[in-house]
């Protein structure tokens, strides 16, 4: 489990995998100078609720990975987050939709880090 830390203050818990999509999205969005609101549902061990950051390029941003390695991107993923970003109710997280870049019938290979 990821944490998406924002101006140092705000911290949410995402999965890493989710977590890497989002900062594909949100370094893309910032490479072009395009400022978003990003939401997100608060989990209730912490009193539930929503809470929404609007994120700028002179944001401070940390995304904290548990894991070492990166996860393969789901183009499909990405590309449906660029489209709630780029939406008036802005950046929020949905759900995975299948890999349409792979091909029926093929498995993804990992291939250990040299030592």
């Amino acid at each position: 489990m990821g944490k998406f830390i924002y101006e140092g203050g705000v911290k949410v818990e995402i999965e890493d995998r989710a977590l890497t999509h989002l900062q594909l999205v949100i370094s893309a969005k910032l490479r072009r100078g395009e400022p978003f609101a990003f939401s997100w549902r608060e989990d209730p061990s912490v009193g539930g609720g929503r809470t929404t950051a609007w994120v700028h390029p002179g944001s401070s941003i940390v995304y904290k990975y548990y894991g070492g390695r990166q996860p393969k991107i789901n183009r499909a993923w990405v590309d449906a987050l660029a489209f709630t970003a780029n939406s008036p109710a802005g950046l929020y997280l949905v759900p995975e939709p299948a890999d349409t870049d792979e091909a029926p019938g093929t498995a993804e290979v990992t291939v250990p880090p040299l030592s």
